[in-house]
């Protein structure tokens, strides 16, 4: 089920479009993907700490304190200047209860949700990002967004994800990343 309002109904913006509730999570079939709170830099630091998550992003991985800093500025689920919302969860795997990694997406006022996603090496290969992005990429197009991946060409598994979820490659590139878009939602 998509995040709603708390009485249920998809969230309205003045950004043109339905602005899922940023601050609620969801189930998918294996996973309970929940808002991210700077609580969380201390469980995920450890695995985020991983030089190969930064392979294709370039930096470094942040510090516990760093984590915890930035997660505060993400708490407030948007920009300083306002122009972008921002969701950001944990994703947790409910079998074990354990953190795998996180999902986001950046609802710009303008143009469309840019989703990304990071998984511990640990929890790689086991198919967890491919079912957060599939079920953020639906909860955002039912919403009415069009939705979009930047990807390093040589990223494969990236690539194998945003597949999972719909997105298809296109000739446009942004910072030498290729940008996999969902084709416009379809008319109300």
């Amino acid at each position: 089920m998509p995040p709603t309002g708390s009485s249920g109904e998809l969230l309205a913006g003045g950004y043109g479009r339905w602005v899922i509730d940023l601050e609620g999570g969801w189930p998918t079939e294996r996973l309970d993907l929940e808002p991210l709170a700077v609580a969380h830099a201390a469980e995920l630091a450890p695995l985020l700490d991983d030089a190969a998550l930064h392979e294709f992003t370039g930096g470094t991985p942040p510090s516990a304190a760093a984590l915890a800093a930035r997660y505060a500025r993400m708490a407030a689920r948007r920009s300083p200047g306002g122009g972008q919302l921002w969701g950001n969860w944990v994703i947790r795997v409910r079998a074990t209860g354990a953190a795998a990694g996180t999902v986001q997406a950046t609802l710009p006022a303008a143009g469309p949700a840019e989703v990304a996603w990071a998984v511990a090496r640990a929890a790689q290969g086991r198919g967890y990002a491919s079912e957060a992005a599939r079920s953020l990429v639906a909860v955002l197009r039912q919403a009415g967004w069009t939705v979009a991946a930047h990807i390093h060409p040589g990223h494969h598994a990236s690539q194998r994800i945003a597949r999972a979820a719909g997105l298809p490659p296109t000739a446009a590139t942004c910072d030498g990343e290729t940008c996999w878009v969902s084709p416009p939602p379809a008319a109300p």
